[in-house]
């Protein structure tokens, strides 16, 4: 599974800088930016088109973003629930400890009852009446 994921956050990161690149290298509705800082580079390699076919590769590209990013969460919650975190080990230990309580409290009622009535005959009375 982890080769897996390797291989999903790999092309997200590959096309999140594809993405980068279409965007920067489109031309602004309003005629500034860096579209047109690099002179109409999408106009001359893609000739007078090239404004709808950049716009229809980034939406491609876009759709492809979303499907590997949504994968690669489904991914990464599968390899998460297969494995044992350290909260969920301490939880389970906490509710181990929490199953031998009763059992221990049960047993504490009698010891307390015993060591009370041994400490009140161990004082002087002049002791037990302040």
């Amino acid at each position: 599974m982890s080769t897996l994921a390797t291989i999903l956050n790999t092309l997200v990161v590959i096309l999140a800088v594809l993405l980068i690149a279409l965007i920067l290298v489109q031309p602004s509705k309003s005629g500034g930016g860096f579209g047109s800082a690099f002179g109409g580079l999408g106009e001359s390699v893609f000739g007078a088109q090239a404004m709808s076919h950049l716009s229809k590769l980034t939406v491609w590209c876009i759709s492809i973003f979303f499907v590997l990013t949504l994968a690669s969460a489904i991914v990464a919650g599968h390899m998460q629930s297969a494995d044992t975190s350290v909260v969920e080990e301490s939880s389970i230990a906490m509710a181990a400890s929490e199953a031998e309580k009763p059992a221990a409290e049960a047993a504490k009622p009698a010891e307390t009852a015993a060591e009370a009535s041994a400490a009140a005959e161990e004082k002087p009375a002049s002791e037990t009446q302040n």
